[in-house]
């Protein structure tokens, strides 16, 4: 947890120290699974997924009074991942979209939005989830992309085609 965390006012440190150390393991998997073939522990996400179940059961949505931005963040992106439960990231979509707007990050809810929409074979609203085709990051079917960057706009995010290129910047090709 970095200092802006300690000067926060959050009612559960507690959780917000386990939510770090949940991501901490997430994401050393996710960058293992980037630089070894084969390699990805679904056990991870599994497990991550029935922690981030009985923490909402115990005090709803992991919000910004209760666990800080970067807990809340942090339960966010375990849940974005929960993509083997997709009822389990539709019932935390939900729960998201009715706290306030000022206890979560509403980047992060477009982002599990999309993600909902897609595992439920649907065109994603705010282009963020993509797929490689070709040696390209392409974005997954968006519904009415023509005002894309308008509905983006309303969630604080930037361009489509600004996302595209970040997207080459995070998650290089390999090359060979």
């Amino acid at each position: 947890m970095n200092k802006e965390n300690f000067e926060e006012k959050i009612l559960r440190p507690d959780i917000a120290t386990e939510l770090q150390k949940m991501v901490d393991v997430d994401q050393e998997m996710r960058k293992r699974s980037h630089e070894e073939e084969n390699f990805w522990d679904y056990e991870i996400d599994k497990k991550n997924t029935q922690r981030m179940r009985e923490i909402i059961n115990e005090v709803g949505f992991p919000t910004i009074s209760l666990v800080g931005k970067e807990g809340t963040h942090n339960a966010w992106l375990l849940i974005q991942h929960a993509d083997r439960d997709i009822e389990f990231q539709r019932e935390c979509l939900r729960l998201m979209k009715e706290v306030s707007r000022d206890e979560v990050d509403v980047t992060d809810l477009a982002y599990l939005e999309d993600r909902v929409r897609i595992n439920s074979k649907q065109p994603q609203l705010y282009g963020t989830q993509f797929t490689q085709e070709g040696g390209k990051h392409v974005p997954l079917p968006i519904e009415d992309e023509e005002n894309v960057n308008e509905r983006r706009a309303r969630m604080g995010m930037d361009t489509l085609s600004d996302q595209i290129k970040l997207m080459y910047e995070k998650y290089p090709f390999r090359k060979g």
